[in-house]
């Protein structure tokens, strides 16, 4: 593993067209991966679902592996269990994403979102047993899984799957101590396992990039020149068994960002930690939505919600009061009118949004919420 602790996660990535997710800007894309390749960062993390349909892989065909040396970067990809539900599906669906990301073998594989659910599914179709098939092919170097559930399912996994070397976490200042996420307590069961942690979300899907008035005040205070994103990720590379923070960087000004304090990393001192403590009770004080935007309830919606979105126009309110409140109205006008998005309050309640979420948020009680602020 490069000892440079910033990933470049492949989730958000510059688009052509903001409201069509996969319609990836090659042209920037290619700029940002030479600047990072440039600094002498090599990580980079994609799966399938991504941009829609394997763009985020494809994307990273065209704008990595066909114009750098293979040695010269490290990939990472996931099998989504979104999509492969069936034992016989695996060989082909691994096949594909060798070809879309142009290489012969991935540095790192990981069974994605791994849930108690998904623990059964994986065991039931044999895809531990696939993927160190495949690491013994020489296709993949190491294996492990992205986790979103509780401790015990953490625990449950790592005890009856040892060969795992790796668990991607959601990791930041808001869900080390929540009581949904208990990001403490899963890094604690990591380093009890002895498992190296990459780290997700660190800026918790841009929220703590974009945080409250008074929270950014005392971040201002410690240290006028670095961001609040830059906090956000410091914290959670900070950890002792975290080997790589991942940053899904949608514009070359983030890039930016995250190049300037994580080219020369430091560990967060004392005085940081309490300062990052300070301003996460401050942001906890403001009612918001946890939504990361992963975007993974949109997918399968009868009536076409665009959630993640209105979730962020409904958390724009929280953060900066009720001025907030006819712009993030205009915003919404333009999603179910000019774009033909379904409305809140169209919503069916069929639960698969809630189902999908990594974060287990109640969506149907926040889109009632948002059809009665935005409607």
């Amino acid at each position: 593993m490069n000892a440079k602790k910033l990933g470049f996660g492949l989730m958000r990535l510059p688009l052509l067209d903001e409201t069509d997710s996969t319609r990836v800007d090659y042209e920037a894309l290619c700029k940002m991966a030479d600047r990072f390749i440039e600094e002498g960062f090599t990580y980079f993390d994609t799966a399938a679902p991504y941009h829609g349909g394997g763009n985020s892989e494809i994307a990273f065909r065209e704008c990595v592996a066909k114009r750098f040396a293979r040695e010269s970067y490290t990939i990472t990809d996931k099998l989504s269990f979104s999509m492969v539900k069936e034992a016989e599906k695996l060989e082909e669906f691994f096949a594909g994403q060798l070809e879309r990301c142009g290489v012969e073998y991935f540095d790192y594989y990981l069974l994605h979102a791994m849930k108690k659910e998904h623990l059964e599914l994986a065991e039931s179709i044999g895809a531990f047993e696939f993927a160190a098939r495949k690491k013994a092919e020489g296709k993949i170097r190491h294996v492990g899984f992205s986790f979103h559930d509780k401790p015990e399912v953490l625990e449950e996994i790592l005890t009856r799957h040892p060969e795992m070397e790796v668990v991607q976490l959601q990791l930041n200042y808001i869900d080390w101590e929540d009581p949904e996420v208990q990001a403490r307590r899963c890094y604690e069961i990591c380093v009890r396992h002895n498992k190296p942690v990459i780290v997700m979300e660190p800026v918790k899907g841009g929220l703590l990039a974009n945080i409250t008035e008074d929270a950014d005040r005392l971040f201002k205070a410690a240290d006028p020149k670095q961001s609040a994103a830059s906090w956000a990720v410091r914290y959670a590379a900070s950890f002792e068994q975290v080997i790589m923070v991942l940053s899904g960087m949608s514009t070359p000004e983030q890039m930016e960002d995250n190049l300037s304090y994580m080219r020369d990393f430091t560990t967060l001192t004392d005085e940081e930690k309490e300062t990052v403590a300070r301003a996460a009770a401050c942001i906890r004080e403001k009612a918001s939505i946890a939504c990361t935007a992963c975007r993974y309830c949109v997918d399968g919606c009868p009536k076409k919600i665009a959630i993640p979105d209105y979730f962020k126009l409904m958390n724009e309110i929280s953060k900066f009061g009720e001025q907030q409140i006819s712009r993030s109205k205009s915003a919404y006008v333009r999603f179910t009118e000019a774009l033909e998005m379904g409305k809140a309050s169209e919503c069916v309640k069929c639960g698969q949004c809630e189902s999908q979420c990594p974060q287990h948020l109640p969506i149907t009680k926040y889109l009632e919420e948002t059809a009665r602020t935005l409607e």
